[in-house]
């Protein structure tokens, strides 16, 4: 039976519910928070208090997405996962260069070790608390993805992440979260992965709506990739929304593909801190719009219901 990983076990992937793929519910002060403040969230009540009204609305589920050493904190998702009532899947993984330090571990780690750490994560337990190094303590909670990453170019840092991501994912059947520096690289990225004996059915590639141009993505969603859009709140008013006019032009054709999130990585887009939209956003005002624009009930459950489960449900029962 195909199964999500979830921070406080393992779930059928038929239970996963309404899901946002890409969001950000725990930073805690790291080098990543250092240099941008108003990336901290660090506190379960707010945490608790933004994701219990994203239930209400009819939300069950959110893929996070800050892995190692960047703000990752597993026990804090525990007890906002608990305290919430919402599925939340724990990322392991790396993230950009730019969110840690020069001398970060990241950096020098070989794909063998990053591997081996990242494995650990899926099927022991995630660090109890890993800025400054991991390893720090194991807990009983485990990874559910594999976040990597990619600037404007593939440097050799980000080739080693992507073949260790490749090597966990083959080991474990864990699937793959990858972010695209405003839509850059996608192709590239799906090419790496595909010839490191990915499956693309369980990679979902981020931010791509942030380059809409729709040829890109029939291009991509024929490798078979699915995708996650979370621009759909950033447009200002000048600019329309691309997000949803890519979404609708591209749903007929691969209905089964698209996933939305919100990324939400910041204190002024919360109302629990006092800023905006708020998670809830997707499950009311964007989904509110989308139904005017025509699209049906049944394919809003399959971009927050059925494709999320698909997607971040392991490959593999071996673990």
């Amino acid at each position: 039976m195909s199964f999500v990983r979830t921070v406080l076990g393992d779930i059928p992937a038929g239970e996963l519910g309404v899901c946002q793929a890409h969001e950000h519910v725990i930073i805690d002060r790291s080098f990543t928070t250092h240099a941008t403040p108003d990336f901290l969230l660090d506190d379960v009540e707010r945490a608790t208090a933004e994701l219990g009204q994203y239930h209400a609305d009819g939300g069950r589920a959110m893929v996070d997405s800050m892995p190692c050493d960047s703000g990752r904190n597993v026990l804090k998702l525990a007890e906002v996962s608990r305290r919430s009532g919402v599925h939340l899947v724990c990322p392991t993984g790396l993230h950009m260069a730019k969110y840690y330090d020069p001398g970060h571990w990241g950096n020098f780690y070989s794909e063998d070790e990053l591997a081996a750490l990242w494995i650990a994560d899926i099927t022991e337990g995630v660090d109890a608390h890993d800025y400054n190094g991991p390893l720090v303590r194991r807990t009983a909670h485990r990874a559910g993805v594999i976040k990597i990453a990619t600037d404007r170019t593939f440097t050799a840092r980000e080739e080693r992440i992507f073949a260790a991501a490749a090597e966990a994912h083959r080991r474990t059947g864990c699937p793959i979260l990858t972010h695209t520096e405003q839509g850059t690289l996608p192709l590239e990225q799906v090419e790496r992965l595909r010839g490191l004996g990915v499956d693309l059915r369980h990679v979902c590639l981020s931010h791509t709506d942030r380059n809409p141009e729709v040829g890109l993505h029939r291009e991509l969603l024929a490798s078979g990739v699915r995708v996650e859009f979370d621009s759909a709140f950033r447009w200002k008013p000048a600019q329309g929304n691309p997000t949803r006019d890519l979404l609708l032009a591209l749903l007929p054709e691969f209905p089964d593909q698209i996933m939305l999130g919100m990324d939400a990585a910041r204190r002024s887009y919360w109302k629990s801190h006092g800023g905006g939209p708020g998670l809830r956003f997707l499950q009311t005002d964007f989904s509110r719009e989308l139904r005017e624009r025509g699209v049906t009930s049944a394919q809003l459950a399959r971009i927050f219901v059925s494709t999320p489960a698909a997607t971040f449900a392991f490959a593999s029962t071996r673990y």
